[in-house]
């Protein structure tokens, strides 16, 4: 059964505002979307690539997945998304799923009807637009992804993803430390990464030693911001995040539910 409620969406709307103008009856567009709400285990697939799709996913907690997969069972993730990213809002416009998604960990995942999606984004031009916007932003990230696996050794691979999760999730960098959730295993890292998961161990060590990272209870502690992204060769500008108070180019103002860290 199809619902509506005007705070469950705030999530997606924050995430809309950190870089599109909204007005005060689109932003109630936005919150008065329909969903159906859906519980999805750690490791589970829900979208296949090719299946048609009558709704976008939205994602009120947990962590997504897209990944590809080749005839020897073996895959490889090409980007993740997390709590207040709608998953493949290009679906709205060709309804085929380009890639498959599979839960990182356990996820409560929204269905959003295309039709809601398709009348709001007709109705109002700026909704449009800020659609529009998080779709390029989208491409983007995997522009990043490609060049990351394809062009970087492994500890600036390793480098780059910290500081763009750290970036999405909205915490503001400061070179003292500071921490976020990163609820995946060292198996998905190998699989974002292109490598294998000794190989993603002995990084992950390399950075503890020279103290630019800690893991504490499966949480990223970054201890020196500025070196991680000279590492990483991290430039935040492709996230559009806004602001020029932090490393990240400003914090997203979307509250993260809590999660525990997947052994």
């Amino acid at each position: 059964m199809r619902t509506s409620c005007p705070s469950t969406m705030l999530p997606f709307l924050q995430k809309l505002e950190t870089r599109s103008i909204l007005t005060e009856e689109e932003k109630r567009i936005i919150l008065d979307l329909p969903f159906r709400p859906m519980r999805v285990a750690a490791n589970q697939d829900f979208v296949q690539q090719g299946e048609e799709l009558t709704h976008s996913c939205f994602i009120l907690e947990g962590m997504v997945g897209t990944f590809g997969q080749n005839k020897r069972g073996e895959r490889q993730i090409t980007s993740v998304f997390m709590a207040g990213d709608m998953i493949d809002l290009n679906t709205v416009v060709i309804p085929q799923a380009i890639a498959d998604l599979q839960a990182l960990i356990p996820s409560t995942i929204l269905q959003v009807p295309h039709s809601a999606l398709r009348r709001a984004a007709g109705q109002y031009p700026g909704i449009a637009e800020a659609f529009w916007r998080e779709c390029v932003i989208d491409a983007a990230v995997l522009n990043e992804w490609v060049m990351n696996v394809g062009r970087r050794d492994a500890r600036s691979r390793l480098a780059h993803l910290l500081c763009e999760i750290a970036c999405r999730t909205g915490r503001k960098p400061i070179e003292d430390g500071y921490s976020f959730p990163f609820p995946i295993t060292q198996n998905q890292l190998a699989d974002m990464l292109g490598l294998t998961a000794v190989h993603v161990n002995r990084t992950m060590k390399g950075l503890r030693e020279d103290k630019i990272i800690d893991t504490v209870h499966r949480t990223v502690k970054i201890l020196n911001w500025i070196r991680l992204t000279q590492l990483g060769e991290f430039d935040p500008a492709y996230l559009r995040l806004g602001g020029a108070d932090s490393g990240c180019g400003g914090p997203v103002p979307v509250p993260l539910p809590p999660m525990q860290m997947v052994q």
